[in-house]
């Protein structure tokens, strides 16, 4: 992934309830820190991110999560996770995220999460709204690829 690309960052803290018996951020927390950056990430924006927002018209569903560990976080670590929106399809759009050992700009982990926005009821896929659309244009300029927005049949 290329840094530079990236504009929202948010620092996370490595608490001592995170590490496990090796002394290092276990595994399954480092999804989390990326997850605290995509909201942070939608709050930045603009995005609504409440519960009313999403279940009366439309839901967002997390469909792939990726991570790739580059190296251990350990106790007190300061992180900073950097997130971004880099695609957006029809009615999906990927996010990247990287996180770093602040001190050093060492590669903590890559992550790529896939999301899919879907009726209410959940029982179809929607197009990506063209509100969002606007937001993360907005915020990313040409730092992301969108696909032509198009109506489903």
């Amino acid at each position: 992934m290329d840094r530079s690309l990236f504009i929202h960052r948010h620092p996370i803290s490595v608490r001592n309830y995170e590490v496990d018996w090796q002394g290092i951020v276990h595994n399954g927390n480092y999804l989390l820190y990326c997850e605290v950056g995509r909201i942070e990430y939608l709050k930045q924006i603009g995005a609504a991110v409440d519960l009313t927002s999403i279940n009366n018209q439309s839901r967002v569903v997390l469909v792939r999560n990726e991570i790739d560990y580059r190296a251990p976080a350990r106790l007190n670590d300061e992180l900073m996770v950097y997130t971004r929106v880099a695609w957006i399809r029809n009615s999906s759009f990927g996010m990247e995220g990287l996180i770093e050992r602040a001190s050093t700009g060492q590669i903590i982990a890559e992550n790529v999460a896939i999301h899919a926005w879907l009726h209410a009821d959940g029982s179809r896929s929607i197009p990506v709204p063209e509100e969002f659309r606007k937001l993360v244009r907005a915020f990313e300029g040409t730092h992301c690829e969108f696909l032509k927005h198009s109506t489903p049949e």
